[in-house]
């Protein structure tokens, strides 16, 4: 049997419009951001040029603003990069919003810093956003998503917050043990615990884009979200995020 070959498996066909699906993103465009920030900030940080961190938080809160076609660097990786190179894996679009959300902040505040007498303040959180910026370009390791994923289980489902699932929302004949997912159609890690659960038993989803009541209702912050939980709702374990 003919194989594909790399270069037409790794093409994957847009399967969210980046402009409509903004509650999930490809997870390589968070990375080609991170990684423009990053030179961006470098270089203010060894030129000692405050307006290139200005400029750079500025790009970012209008993105964070008035949406993704306001953001030069989503504009550049949806109409030029994921074109070629087809779609990556799709992920909720929380965690690194508030990445940016961050960066913009610390990009602000080193300008600010810089302007208002105090340049080794500016050339610190300057330098602080071009490390972790390019630390997440180059690792996938991006500090503000995984601030956002810890406090999500902070607030999230858990013992201390909501100790089980209403009985209601379950299926009438659970089995005594199950697990729920919270899920979007989109999310491609959703996906992949489905079919991890699916051979280990009984598997509830609740796509939050459908019933975005229970998305509330649980304080569900972050997809996928995946419980163990017994017949009667209580959750026995929390598997992801």
């Amino acid at each position: 049997m003919a194989t594909a070959s790399p270069a037409t498996s790794a093409h994957r066909p847009r399967t969210a419009d980046p402009w409509r699906d903004t509650d999930v993103i490809d997870a390589r465009a968070p990375r080609f951001n991170q990684a423009v920030v990053g030179i961006v900030a470098l270089a203010g940080a060894v030129l000692g040029w405050p307006v290139l961190w200005a400029l750079m938080g500025l790009q970012l809160f209008l993105g964070l603003t008035f949406g993704r076609r306001f953001c030069l660097t989503c504009l550049a990786y949806y109409e030029l990069i994921q074109p070629r190179l087809g779609e990556g894996e799709l992920e909720d679009s929380r965690p690194p919003r508030l990445a940016n959300m961050m960066g913009a902040a610390f990009l602000g505040a080193a300008a600010l810093a810089w302007w208002l007498g105090a340049p080794t303040v500016g050339t610190v959180l300057g330098g602080l956003v071009a490390a972790l910026a390019l630390l997440a370009a180059v690792t996938n390791f991006c500090t503000g998503c995984e601030i956002y994923k810890l406090s999500a289980r902070l607030r999230g489902i858990s013992p201390r917050h909501h100790d089980r699932i209403d009985a209601a929302d379950l299926p009438a004949d659970a089995p005594d043990r199950l697990f729920v997912e919270f899920t979007h159609p989109l999310c491609s890690e959703c996906q992949e615990w489905e079919r991890r659960l699916a051979a280990d038993g009984t598997l509830v989803k609740l796509d939050v884009r459908e019933r975005p009541d229970l998305a509330r209702k649980y304080g569900i912050a972050v997809v996928p979200t995946v419980l163990a939980v017994s017949a009667d709702g209580e959750v026995l374990e929390r598997l992801a995020p």
